[in-house]
């Protein structure tokens, strides 16, 4: 699936996301993220030089590969590429992250094999001591609105 295919709403839709994100990781929604509004199936890829956030699951047998940041607000079951370009400050944030090979620039990983972990919280994958770490994610407290 082509990246434009995806961007149609990128504009007013990344306003929206950026309301629906929790706080601290609205600044990863910049100006090059595309928005995608669907589930990816078996077979189906999204490539993207930038960030995407994806409104969906990411089923097995499909791949999200990105350049920048991916934030998928569903399951992450398929294959995930983060700073698909070589950088290691990429992140990927899922509310139920169990993708079936994770990758962070150069450095890949994968669930261990017969281990059924389930996190009731979004957890964040990410480089830290040049090894990919997972770990639930932390709300950095409630959103504060403009206005009344």
């Amino acid at each position: 699936m082509a990246a434009e295919e995806c961007s149609k709403n990128t504009l007013d839709g990344l306003s929206v996301v950026r309301e629906l994100l929790p706080q601290g990781i609205e600044d990863l929604v910049e100006d090059n993220t595309i928005l995608v509004q669907r589930t990816l199936r078996s077979g189906q890829s999204v490539y993207h030089d930038g960030n995407i956030v994806l409104l969906g699951d990411v089923n097995p047998g499909s791949e999200l590969v990105a350049t920048g940041n991916i934030i998928v607000l569903g399951a992450l079951r398929g294959v995930v590429h983060a700073g698909a370009a070589g950088d290691e400050k990429a992140i990927i944030i899922a509310f139920k992250l169990q993708p079936t090979q994770l990758r962070i620039a150069d450095h890949i990983t994968r669930a261990p094999d017969g281990e059924d972990f389930s996190s009731e919280q979004p957890e964040v994958a990410r480089i830290k001591g040049g090894i990919v770490t997972i770990e639930a994610f932390q709300n950095s407290g409630e959103r504060q609105r403009k206005g009344s």
